[in-house]
């Protein structure tokens, strides 16, 4: 896995990490890949701001310089960064717009997964529907708050598990056979390829201010297997 180099300037540098890699190299397993493990290969010595999850894909910020770091991590703390994801839901939302504020906690006997909770911290989702088909829709997610897994777990909660999540929905697959009506499998090949097969979330964009007080816009475009699901989508579901 590679990383893509979105901007790079003597303070910060943004990618857009592939989904499957971590954010920080895994204390266990050295050899796994990681962004921060990349761009020190890179750039030297590089400073973590924020984190997204190994399996979503999408925008990464990090700092090159601990003066950097300090300031860039003050407006994530402060709620000041506006943070925009786009994620592949199952089922039809039916709300154009929706806002989720359940409180979030660790999950007390399942390592690794948060749930809802009157006794958690609380969380702030916003989103909006971008497009509707019979049996998934795409929506644009705004974050103000940085919670482990809000939006799967506030999505999961509302009915609509982000696709291909094995903690929060079914994680299956998303198949060609699955939307297309009369579907015929090839006969050259023995299993019928997933068209999706891991997390449909994207951290799409981010503002923020840069060292100089000026606003910074940054958008990753997204990675081909999701955009090549979203295009079958549009083809072969009816609205």
């Amino acid at each position: 896995m590679t990383l893509e180099i979105l901007l790079e300037t003597d303070d910060l540098v943004v990618v857009a990490k592939p989904s499957g890699m971590l954010t920080l190299p895994d204390r266990f397993d050295a050899a796994l890949a990681s962004v921060r493990g990349q761009l020190q290969q890179l750039y030297g010595e590089v400073f973590t701001v924020h984190r997204i999850d190994k399996d979503t894909s999408g925008l990464l910020i990090f700092a090159r310089h601990l003066q950097a770091q300090r300031f860039l991590t003050q407006q994530f703390e402060e709620r000041l960064v506006q943070k925009t994801y786009l994620g592949l839901v199952i089922g039809r939302v039916a709300a154009d717009q929706a806002s989720f504020q359940e409180p979030l906690e660790e999950h007390p006997t399942q390592k690794g997964k948060m749930r809802v909770s009157r006794h958690g911290k609380p969380a702030l989702t916003h989103s909006t529907t971008l497009e509707r088909w019979g049996r998934f829709s795409w929506l644009s997610i705004d974050i103000e708050t940085g919670r482990t897994h809000q939006i799967r777990v506030h999505l999961s909660h509302a009915g609509h598990p982000i696709v291909c999540d094995p903690l929060y929905g079914t994680g299956e697959p998303v198949l060609l056979s699955s939307i297309k009506k009369h579907y015929k499998p090839s006969g050259t090949e023995p299993a019928e390829r997933p068209i999706l097969d891991r997390l449909g979330l994207h951290a799409w964009r981010l503002r923020v201010s840069d060292l100089s007080g000026q606003p910074l816009q940054i958008e990753a475009p997204l990675p081909r297997d999701l955009d090549a699901c979203l295009r079958q989508l549009r083809k072969w579901q009816r609205l």
